[in-house]
Order: C-alpha cells, then structure tokens, then sequence
C-alpha cells in the first residue's frame, strides 16, 4: 500500500486489441491476451509517418485483484486517472461505470460487485474511437489522441463514511517581505471537507511542506454536504514563482467515540493570483507571464508515460526554458505534471477538453461535466492561476459559454477564467480575453495591441498562443530559416514586453508534436515546437532561456560557413545570451565585445544581439589604414557579410562613395573580404564567444570548420525507481563536433541496445534529424544496467543506469 494510502494495481493487467462482453467475465480465457503495465498505449507508434487510425480500436484491459475479506462492509473506490476516451468498467462482468473523457479521472465503488476473500476480476472497455460524440472529437484536431489506460489505476479501502475530497482556498492579511521572500503576518485556510459523517467529527491542521508537526487545530461537527473548516496561521511565507512555498493540511474524520474513520493530507500555497485590466499580479507584484504551451504527448508511446517524463516535462520549461508558465493545451494533463509545477514555482493555465468543434447537446453536457471534473481534481494546485472554460478556438456561443463561466465560478469563485479564441473582438464572458495573436507575419508588429484584440478595453487581456503554424521549423532545416525562426518569438516576446497592459503570452508551443493527416508537414508531425520531440532545444529555445539568470546560456544562430546562404554571404548572425557582455574572436584575436545594449529587443532583458563586426582593428593593425579609413571600409565590408554582393541599390550606392573617397578599387575591397571574413583559401577561420557576467567567464563556445562528428548523449538521471510501476529515463543526443558544437545537418542513424534490466522503448536503430535526437529507456527489473549507443562509424558510448525498487 502507498503512503498515501492507496493501493496501485498499474502492474499485471492484460490487454487485448478486440472487446466482446465475454471478455468482461470471470472465467473469460486469457491466454490470447497480451501482458501489460500502466501506463500503456494501445498501439505503439512509429516516429512519423503512420496513420492515425491504427490507434482507434475498442480494447479490452483485465487486472485480477484479491479483495481481502477485512474489506467487507467498506467503501472500496476504484480510481483511474485517465483511459482514452470513453472508458466502461465491470467488475465481476457487472457495469459499474462508464466516464466519457479521456483527460480527467473518474471513481467508482466497486465494493457492491466484489467476493471478499477471492479472486475478482476488473475488466475496462476502451474505446479510443474519434468517432465519439465527446470532445475534443466531432471534426479534425490538431493533435493526435491515442488510447488505452495511461495514467495510474489504483484501490482506496475506507471506512464508512469517509473524506471524498478537500477544496481548500485561503485568505491573506498584512502582506510583507523579508530577506527577499514574501509573507504574510496572518493566513486563513478555509477547507471544505466532502464527507456523509453526520454524527461526526472534521479536525484541520495545517503544516509547512517537509516539516514534521501539524499544528492550528480546527475542530467542527460533521455537516450535510460538506463542513467548512478554518484553520488560522501566523506568518505565512507565500507560494510565488521564485519562492514556490507549499504547506499540507490534514482532514481527519472521528465518530462519535473519537476512533478515527478517514485521514487525508492534500497539499496547496498561500498565494494572491489576479489578472486586472494592466496585467496580471502575484501576491501584489506586477509579473508578466513569458510561457509556452504543451501537449502531453511523446514518440512511440504517445500519452502512455509515467510521473517521471512528465515531471521532466515540468522541469524543462521551468529550468531549461526559462519560463514562468505554462498552458495545458488542449485538456487537463497529468497530477503528477501538476504536482510538479507546484513545487518548482511554474503558473499553469489549464483549460477542458476540445479544439474548434462544438457539438450537439449531449455533447456540451459532456463539456460542462469536464469543467467540473477538471476544478474538483485540481482545485487545490496553487501553481494554477486560471481555468479555461471555452473550446479552443470555438465560435461563439453565448448560452454554452454562460454555463461553463457559472459552472467554474460556482466550483472555485478564488480563480478566474479565461476562454481561448483565434478571433478578435467577439462575445467575452470569462473573467480574462485569452487570444491567440497570430498576426506576426515577419515584417509587421510582433503583436496586436490589446484595444485591436479585445472587445473591451477595460478587461485583462492574455495571448495564449502565437508563431506555431505561422512558420513551421524543423531542426533540420536550413540555418536561414531556423534564425528566422528564433527572430519571430524574439519578436513576439519583445513587443507583448512593450504593452504593460498585456498580461503576457504562451508561444506555440514547448515541443514538436504528431498530429493528424490535416495538419503539420505531411509526415504526422507539427513542427512547431522550440524543441524537437526528444525535447532537444531548437535556436528558438534559447530565446526563451536567456531571459533567466539562474543558467548561463550562451548560442550563436550560424555554422560561420557562408556556402550555406545564397550569395555566399555570413547572412544575419545572432548571439543569444544571458551574460553582461560576449566577447568574439576570431582565430584568437578579440573583434568586439557585444553587451545587452547592442540587442534591437529593447523590451527584453536579454534580447538577441546581432554580429555587425567581423574585422576588429585588423584593418589598422595589418593593412596600415588610418583609423577612419578603417572605420569606413570596415562598415562597408560588414554590411557585405550581412547582405551579400548584391544588396540594394541605397547599399550600392554608398558602398561606392566609401570607395571613391577611399581610392579603393573593387579588387582591393574583394581581397580584402576574402582575407578577413569569407576566407577563401586562407586559414581555417576559428570563432570563440566567451559570455561574462560578474566580470567571469561562465560560458564558452567555439565555432569552427568540424573534421570530425562525435555522438554526446545525455540522460536525465542515472537512476530509476520501480514503484508502483515502471519508470522511464530520457536520453537525448546530439552529434557534434570536436569543439561540441551542433552538427545540424548530421542525419546519420545510431544503434542502440541495452544490457542489464532495462528495456528501449521505441526501435532500435535511430535516425538523428538536425544532429539530435533521443531515446527513452524504461526500468525492467532492479539492479545495474547500461545503454550502448553506437555511431555509424561503429564509436561506443556507454550510459549506466541503477534501477533501485521502491523499498530499496
């Protein structure tokens, strides 16, 4: 049994792609179905190019359990955390529930169906059909939605009556800051305690996550319904997004006699979270949100994932990407993705089920049940900050929307709401105008200004998508596009920083993604992600690290190889950073040291900053010119680099009154090019950027021509922990070159085997697509394991594993 108290049955579950009723029987022969653990996917996948109907079937799940006879006359609650889509489950070949949404979880007790003191048998009919009358389905979508049990299933035995669940909100007095962390001198959780205990007792208590006493007693007489428990505390310290404090209370259940029935713990912050007409505010403080949007979904394997990949996924917004936010596009997403948020401070704007389509009445039923569903399971998070209410990017509907808006306010009238759309103006019922801003075309505004997009100019206003569709990218496409690529979310990012009366904004979106046969490139997969699906970074991630302080980031947007553009030219060059200053070098010699000055972003703190200076003092040092001379022949020959030999006529132009002023002759100014920056035939051009902050270096790079392609791989953990069910390691790799520099056109496949108790999800052999790529490795076992990664050129790496159980 867990901790928690909760019994996991994640594990010996047998699976079928067909279901008839004889399968939800007992005595039903099992010896044609498959053995499986949660979580799974009906289909495994490959990485592209597949069709989408291979994953919608009716499949059949059967988990024996044994019903313990001390379990008789208690409530036994049987909890799925998420079966795509439509879930029926019998026990004993008996019904006991059927749930309509593959993104929320769902119970039922089971303990009228059970034989206490022998085998009884679960049996769960999934139908992963898009065929359902339920959202997201009715028309296309623009991702793919799997299927099968792929989330925890687990047993709670209880006493009746017993805690079904805990809403808790909380109040905040006399805010102050101390040591750089906020507080309050007094805090006020208000818990409402679910229960049927007439007769009985509900006791509160409240402590501070990780330590070991629970304190502030609150008793109250059980009530119908639910019981309203106030627990009062004294200083309070804040959940905000860099200090993300959390605190637990303990609901405890006594009768009459005082022997205890039921006990849960649930955890939650203390934190002020409001969006107002100039943006929005954490705990009193302005904060714009910089975040981007996630689907749940990963190679092979589609949503069926453990807690540890989508922590994972958690970690790499908050710690890699430097975000504050996230949305969780286009349905709740995972408790343990969730829990995650909680606990290293990252905003979440969690949104129902569905995209574009809204059906008939049933339909909408189901919908206003999601937005029920989706407040009752995380109502408690204080990373989230508003409920999405809408369809995404659905027409208007003022009746259905009216109902959803008063469904979400009645549940938690603490938090607002917000309702995606994709058209300005319109009819606004939510609290905050959610709008995706795909108006950046390249050459115009980054974005809308809020009094073009929002009917009314006195409400909060959030861009909640933007770039995506609007310039696809993939890692490996040319290096032209992939700049232009990170240059269109630097853009959007610096004009949403301009209008302090934009709340902030979530790129489209965290990772690229399969879609349907409607969308993306052909190939199943939308590239529109800042990072591959591996979650290995594109140029365009690195816009979004540098705007933290906590992890140097230093990346350069060219391979310094002018055959790549047209024209033979250097093309426009980026230095991406976070440092105070990067110096550049070429071939040792210094040419200029760049600062956050130089950036054209001036709304960022860390905008992109552009290479204008590929000679330095060269010209005077080596050519004799004088200091001005130099100055102008140095401009003119930069400005060749950026736009190649054939830039304009206003270029021209000028170009040739330098010339004639200088007496130069157009064969000096080409030798002079070839020597300095196009290089042809001369030595080996090396560049080094050295990025200092504080006056130290903290990160260097250097790029240079490669002679030689090397496979870096590198895992998220070296340990694995078998639980309540097999864990899972990212290993992500890139090929680079002897200075550990990108080889962003190396498509050469590496091999892959294990050896030890672990096992490769996915194939075997691994195509790299712009140089990176990866491979997921889930636990089989306990004890020492390896990964044994081989390049085409037959080079090894080793990378260990120790896969511990959970009572190791």
């Amino acid at each position: 049994m867990n901790k928690t108290g909760r019994i996991y049955i994640d594990r010996e579950w047998k699976f079928s792609e067909e279901f008839s009723e004889e399968m939800t029987l007992p005595g039903y022969d099992e010896s044609g179905m498959i053995d499986v653990m949660i979580p799974h996917t009906v289909k495994p996948m490959p990485f592209h190019y597949f069709d989408e109907g291979i994953y919608q079937m009716v499949s059949t799940y059967r988990r024996h359990i044994h019903a313990g006879k001390d379990w008789k006359d208690k409530a036994v609650l049987l909890t799925f955390e998420g079966v795509a889509h439509e879930a029926t489950v019998y026990v004993n070949g008996k019904e006991v529930i059927t749930h309509p949404c593959g993104y929320t979880a769902f119970t039922a007790d089971i303990s009228s169906c059970l034989d206490f003191g022998n085998d009884n048998v679960i049996a769960v009919k999934a139908d992963s059909n898009e065929t359902l009358d339920q959202p997201p389905f009715g028309f296309a979508i623009d991702y793919m939605t799997y299927g099968g049990i792929y989330r925890d299933v687990y047993i709670e035995v209880k006493s009746r009556p017993y805690i079904s669940r805990t809403e808790i909100s909380t109040k905040l007095f006399d805010r102050y800051e101390k040591d750089g962390r906020r507080f309050c001198r007094k805090g006020a959780v208000l818990a409402k305690v679910y229960s049927e205990g007439r007769g009985c007792t509900v006791t509160a208590a409240v402590r501070r996550k990780g330590e070991e006493e629970f304190s502030h007693p609150s008793e109250k007489e059980a009530q119908e319904g639910y019981t309203q428990a106030d627990v009062r505390i004294d200083d309070v310290e804040l959940w905000d997004v860099e200090n993300p404090a959390l605190y637990e209370l303990r609901t405890v259940l006594t009768d009459a006699s005082g022997a205890v029935l039921d006990e849960r713990i649930d955890t939650f912050g203390f934190r002020k979270a409001v969006f107002k007409t100039d943006g929005f505010f954490l705990n009193g403080r302005k904060l714009k949100i910089r975040g981007l949007n996630r689907h749940q979904s990963y190679a092979y394997v589609g949503y069926a994932m453990p807690d540890s990949m989508q922590r994972l996924d958690a970690q790499i917004l908050k710690n890699e990407l430097g975000v504050n936010a996230v949305r969780t596009s286009h349905y709740p997403q995972a408790q343990s993705f969730i829990d995650e948020c909680d606990r290293i401070g990252l905003l979440v704007f969690e949104e129902i089920p569905g995209w574009q389509h809204i059906g008939g009445e049933a339909w909408k039923e189901k919908a206003i049940d999601n937005v029920r569903d989706m407040i009752w399971q995380n109502i408690n998070h204080p990373s989230i900050i508003l409920w999405g209410v809408r369809i995404n990017e659905s027409a208007d509907d003022d009746d259905f929307y009216a109902r959803t808006n008063a469904m979400a306010h009645a549940l938690d009238p603490g938090r607002q709401t917000g309702g995606v759309r994709c058209h300005r103006k319109g009819s606004f019922q939510e609290d905050v105008f959610t709008f995706n801003d795909f108006s950046f075309c390249g050459d115009n505004d980054g974005a809308l200004r809020k009094s073009s997009a929002t009917p009314d100019a006195g409400r909060p206003y959030l861009v909640t998508e933007y770039n995506g569709h609007m310039f696809p990218t993939k890692s490996f496409d040319c290096e032209d596009r992939r700049c232009e690529h990170m240059l269109r979310h630097a853009k959007v990012l610096d004009a949403i920083a301009g209008y302090p009366d934009i709340s902030g904004s979530f790129g489209w979106c965290m990772s690229d993604y399969n879609t349907h046969r409607d969308f993306g490139s052909g190939d199943r997969i939308c590239y529109h992600g800042v990072c591959d699906m591996f979650r290995n970074p594109k140029l365009a991630a690195y816009v979004y690290a540098a705007q933290q302080d906590d992890v140097p980031v230093l990346a350069v947007s060219s391979s310094m190889n002018i055959g790549e553009h047209p024209g033979g030219n250097a093309g426009k060059v980026y230095i991406i950073t976070n440092a105070d200053s990067v110096r550049m070098y070429r071939n040792g010699e210094l040419l200029k040291e760049y600062s956050s000055a130089d950036t054209e972003f001036k709304n960022l703190r860390h905008g992109p900053i552009k290479v204008d200076d590929y000679i330095g003092d060269a010209l005077e040092v080596y050519e004799g010119m004088s200091h001005k001379k130099a100055t102008e022949i140095k401009a003119l020959l930069n400005g060749v680099a950026e736009k190649g030999m054939n830039p304009g006529m206003a270029f021209m132009a000028k170009a040739g009154l330098i010339a004639a002023k200088n007496r130069m002759r157009m064969e000096e100014a080409v030798s002079l090019y070839g020597k300095y920056i196009g290089n042809w035939g001369g030595k080996v051009s090396t560049y080094r950027f050295e990025a200092v902050k504080g006056g130290k270096i903290v990160k260097e790079l250097t790029v240079s021509i490669s002679t030689d392609a090397l496979i870096e791989a590198s895992a998220n953990t070296d340990a694995l922990y078998e639980g309540k069910t097999y864990d899972v390691a990212l290993v992500r790799l890139r090929a680079v070159d002897e200075h550990g520099s990108l080889l962003s056109f190396s498509n050469d496949p590496v091999t892959v085997r294990t050896e030890g108790p672990i096992e490769i999800i996915g194939p075997d052999t691994i195509p790299l697509n712009g140089g990176m790529g990866g491979v997921y490795v889930r636990s089989a076992g306990a004890g020492s394991a390896k990964l044994i990664i081989t390049d085409n050129r037959g080079r090894k790496i080793d990378v260990p594993f120790r896969i511990y159980r959970e009572d190791d």
